[in-house]
C-alpha cells in the first residue's frame, strides 16, 4: 500500500508540474494584431454609366505607434468566394484609389454583366511582426448611377400604405449643398398646414444612406398637437427614387411607430 501511495503523490506531481507549463492559447497571439481603418470614402460607389472610368477612392489609417510590414487589400464580387489582391500599401494613412475596371480584371469578369445593384467587397488583410490578420474594416461597394442632383429634386409622389398616406410632394436641393433636400407637402397631403416645415434629409454621398433628424413639420395635427418626423432610408441614383422609414410623433401621444414611405419622380 505504501508504494502505491507513493506512485500516487509522483503521478500527482507530475500533473501539477505540467499544469503550471505554458501552453499555446487556441486562439492564437494577443495583444499584437495592428488593427486599420478606412475613412473618408468619397465615391463609394462603382458608376454603372462608366465601369471603364469609375472609382472609389478611401483612406487606410493605423493605431498611433504602429506601423505594420503591409497592409493588401483584397477585392470579391457579390456572394462569390474567391478573393484577389487589389493593391498592398506600406506607409500611413494611405489614399487608396480602386478602379471598377482593375478590380473586375482580376476577378476575370467581364463589365458587361456587372448590372446596378450588383455589390463589390474590399477587405483588409495586415501584416504585423509575422503575424497576418484579418481586419474587421470592410467596405462594400454597390453599382449604381453617379449622382445627379436634377434626379433628386422635383415633383414626388408619395405613398405610405402604413401612415395611409397618399398624394404629390415637392423635393428641392439646397442651393450650396447638393445632398441637402428639403421635403414640402408630406403633411399638406393631409390637410394640414405645414408651418414648421421643411422636412429636411440628407443624402450620404458616398453610399447614397439618408438620414433625417427630427423635425416638426406642423405645430397643429388635428387635435394630437404638433406632428414631427425622424428616421433613415435610401436613395436610389439611378431613377431618382426614395425609400424611406420615417418615426412619426405627436406632442399628445408621443411616437406612433416606424412608417414606410416611397418617394418617385412624377412624370
Amino acid at each position: 500500500m505504501k508504494k502505491i501511495k507513493n506512485l500516487g503523490s509522483l503521478l500527482a506531481l507530475i500533473i501539477i508540474i505540467f499544469s503550471c507549463e505554458e501552453l499555446p492559447d487556441p486562439a492564437g497571439l494577443r495583444g499584437v494584431a495592428v488593427v486599420p481603418a478606412i475613412s473618408d470614402i468619397n465615391p463609394g460607389i462603382f458608376d454603372s454609366k462608366d465601369l471603364e472610368n469609375s472609382y472609389v477612392e478611401f483612406v487606410i489609417t493605423v493605431p498611433e505607434g504602429t506601423n505594420p510590414d503591409k497592409i493588401t487589400v483584397l477585392g470579391s464580387y457579390q456572394d462569390h468566394f474567391e478573393r484577389v489582391t487589389i493593391t498592398e500599401v506600406t506607409s500611413y494613412p494611405a489614399t487608396v484609389r480602386v478602379r471598377s475596371s482593375d478590380i473586375a480584371q482580376k476577378l476575370g469578369i467581364a463589365l458587361d454583366v456587372i448590372k446596378n445593384g450588383d455589390v463589390f467587397t474590399l477587405e483588409l488583410i495586415t501584416l504585423a511582426k509575422g503575424l497576418a490578420t484579418r481586419s474587421t474594416a470592410v467596405l462594400f461597394i454597390p453599382v449604381a448611377c453617379a449622382y445627379d442632383v436634377d434626379l433628386a429634386e422635383g415633383s414626388y409622389h408619395s405613398v405610405s400604405p402604413d401612415w395611409n398616406s397618399e398624394g404629390n410632394i415637392t423635393l428641392t436641393a439646397d442651393p450650396d449643398d447638393p445632398y441637402k433636400i428639403y421635403v414640402t407637402g408630406i403633411e399638406e397631403i393631409e390637410g394640414l398646414v405645414e408651418d414648421q416645415g421643411p422636412l429636411v434629409m440628407y443624402i450620404n454621398p458616398a453610399t447614397y444612406n439618408v438620414t433625417v433628424p427630427e423635425k416638426v413639420v406642423s405645430s397643429v395635427a388635428w387635435d394630437y398637437g404638433s406632428i414631427s418626423y425622424s428616421g433613415s432610408g435610401t436613395y436610389s441614383s439611378c431613377d431618382g427614387s426614395y425609400t424611406m422609414h420615417f418615426d412619426i410623433s405627436l406632442s399628445k401621444y408621443g411616437n406612433q411607430g416606424k412608417f414606410l414611405f416611397t418617394f418617385t419622380r412624377n412624370p
